[in-house]
C-alpha cells in the first residue's frame, strides 16, 4: 500500500540529459529541481568522466543530492533523473539513473513512463536465467539495452532494437559509455523536447528547464525519434517505428508546469482555454470563481474571464506541507487537509462560491475541501472540473490503476455531486477539451476518460476496435 494517496493523477517522473563545454552536475541539479513537480520520491545524477560515476538518493532532490557530492561529480555529460513510482515499489534500489557496466562501457538510463509488457519480458528473461535486482520495468530496458550492445557493439543500432521490443511510455535519457542520447516512444506518450544551455545542448522533459538555465527551448523530439546530444549540435536520427501519436492529455490538464510548452502548446494557455470551454458548457449563478489551489488556477482564470464572475483566492495553500497521507480516521485526514489549504472567510462567506479543479480522481479530498469551504461561510459550492470524468486505468505512466478506486465508477454526475456534498457539479465533455488543447483526438491519448487505449493493453479496448478480445 502506498503512504500517500494523490488528490490528482501522478506522473512516473522527470528525466534530463545534457552535453556541454564545462561541467554539468549543477546544470543537471537544477534542471530536476526545475522537475521536481514530476517525481518527489527520488532524485540521481550520473555524468561521463572516464566511466559513469552516479549520486542519488531518496526524497526531493535537494535533500536526495548533497552539495558536496553535486560538487565532487565532475563530467560533461550526464543525465538526471526525479522519480515518482507508479511501477516498482518506491526503495532507494529502484531510484534513477540506474548504471550497469558492460564489456562495451558503463550504461546509464532515466526514464519517465511505463512499459506495458514489462512483466512479460522480464519472465521471458528469467526462464533464460537472468537476474534482476529492482522491480523496476527501467532496469528490463538497461539490461535490453546492455545484453544488445554486447552483440551489435553499435550504441544506436541497439537503441533502435530495444525501442521495438518495448511496448508502451517512454521518454529515456541514455548514457552509453561516452555519448548521450534521449529517445522518445513511437506514440510520444511522454512529454520530450531539445534545447540549448550555456555551454552546449540538452533534452527534458519540460522545456521550463532551459527558462531555468538560461538556455532556449528548440523543439519536441518526435515520436519514435533518438537524439545524440552533442556539446555543438543536437543530432537527429529517426527510427521507422512512429505510425501516429498518442500524447497524454493530462500534461495540459495538471501534469506539467503552466510554464511549459508541450508539443507545440503552452500549458498555460490550454488551461486557461479548458476554463473559459468549461464555463460555456457547465455555467451556474454565483457570486465567486474560487480555484483549488494549485493545480485549478489557470483554469479558474479562464472560467472567471468566459463567465464574467468575478475570481478571487478563496483557499491559500500551505507550500511547506507534502502530500496528503492516509490518516487512520476521517478527522486526522480532514486535519491534514486543513494543514494544506486554509480559506479565507472574507472572501467566502455569505457568497456562491464555484471552486474550480483539475480533476477528480478519488473523490475525498475535493470532499473535505468543499466541506472547509461551507464551515468558512459559503451560502452555497459548486465545482467545476477541467476535464471529463476519470473511468479507466492509465497504462502509460500515470498513477490510476483500478477503476474501483475512481469516484466515477459505477456513480453518475449527480451521484459524484452528492458523495463530494457539493451543491452542483459539472465536468468539461471530452470534445470541450480536445478543442481546447488544440491537437486532434486522433493525437492524444484519452484512454482513462473514453475506455478506449491508443495501444493494445490486455483486456482493455484498443482504439477504434469493435469488439474488446480483437487485440488477441
Amino acid at each position: 500500500m502506498r503512504l500517500t494517496e494523490p488528490e490528482h493523477p501522478q506522473d512516473e517522473c522527470g528525466v534530463f540529459a545534457i552535453a556541454s563545454i564545462s561541467n554539468v552536475s549543477t546544470d543537471i541539479f537544477y534542471a530536476l529541481r526545475t522537475l521536481q513537480h514530476r517525481g518527489q520520491e527520488s532524485a540521481g545524477i550520473a555524468v561521463y568522466n572516464s566511466g559513469i560515476k552516479a549520486i542519488k538518493g531518496m526524497g526531493l532532490a535537494h535533500q536526495a543530492l548533497k552539495p558536496d557530492d553535486i560538487k565532487n561529480l565532475k563530467g560533461d555529460l550526464g543525465i538526471g533523473h526525479v522519480r515518482y513510482s507508479t511501477m516498482g515499489s518506491s526503495t532507494i534500489e529502484n531510484a534513477q539513473p540506474i548504471v550497469v557496466s558492460t564489456n562495451y562501457g558503463d550504461i546509464a538510463l532515466a526514464h519517465n513512463g511505463e512499459i506495458v509488457n514489462a512483466d512479460r519480458i522480464m519472465d521471458e528473461l528469467k526462464k533464460k536465467g537472468w537476474a534482476f535486482i529492482t522491480s523496476s520495468d527501467s532496469e528490463i530496458a538497461v539490461r535490453l539495452l546492455a545484453n544488445d550492445i554486447a552483440n551489435t557493439g553499435d550504441p544506436v543500432k541497439s537503441l533502435k532494437n530495444l525501442m521495438s521490443l518495448l511496448h508502451g511510455s517512454y521518454s529515456m535519457t541514455i548514457m552509453i559509455d561516452n555519448r548521450v542520447f534521449a529517445i522518445r516512444d513511437p506514440l510520444g506518450f511522454r512529454p520530450l523536447c531539445v534545447g540549448r544551455t550555456k555551454g552546449g545542448y540538452a533534452a527534458a522533459s519540460e522545456s521550463v528547464v532551459f527558462d531555468t538555465l538560461g538556455g532556449e527551448f528548440i523543439r519536441d523530439v518526435d515520436p519514435g525519434e533518438i537524439v545524440e546530444l552533442l556539446p555543438g549540435e543536437v543530432r537527429s536520427i529517426k527510427t521507422s517505428l512512429s505510425k501516429g501519436k498518442a500524447h497524454c492529455m493530462f500534461e495540459w490538464v495538471y501534469i506539467a508546469r503552466a510554464d511549459s510548452c508541450i508539443d507545440t502548446k503552452l500549458v498555460y494557455e490550454v488551461r486557461r482555454r479548458i476554463g473559459q470551454r468549461l464555463a460555456k458548457e457547465q455555467p451556474v449563478e454565483a457570486d465567486v470563481i474560487v480555484p483549488i489551489p494549485d493545480s485549478g488556477r489557470s483554469h479558474a482564470i479562464g472560467y472567471s474571464e468566459a463567465s464574467g464572475i468575478r475570481y478571487s483566492e478563496g483557499l491559500i495553500k500551505n507550500r511547506y506541507v507534502e502530500r496528503t497521507f492516509i490518516m487512520p480516521d476521517q478527522s486526522e485526514r480532514t486535519t491534514n487537509v486543513m494543514l494544506k489549504l486554509n480559506p479565507l472567510k472574507s472572501i467566502l462567506k455569505d457568497q456562491r462560491v464555484v471552486l474550480v479543479d483539475d480533476s477528480i480522481v478519488r473523490g475525498t479530498t475535493i470532499r473535505q475541501i468543499v466541506q472547509i469551504v461551507r464551515n468558512a461561510g459559503a451560502k452555497e459550492v459548486h465545482v467545476r472540473v477541467g476535464s471529463p470524468p476519470i473511468r479507466a486505468p492509465c497504462y502509460f505512466g500515470i498513477d490510476m490503476k483500478t477503476r474501483e478506486e475512481f469516484a466515477a465508477t459505477g456513480r453518475t454526475i449527480e451521484q459524484i455531486g452528492k458523495m463530494i456534498t457539493a451543491d452542483s457539479l459539472g465536468y468539461l465533455s471530452v470534445e470541450g477539451l480536445v478543442d481546447a488543447i488544440g491537437l486532434p483526438a486522433s493525437d492524444l491519448c484519452l484512454g482513462c476518460l473514453t475506455e478506449e487505449y491508443p495501444l493494445t493493453v490486455e483486456g482493455e479496448k484498443t482504439r477504434y476496435q469493435k469488439k474488446i478480445d480483437a487485440w488477441m
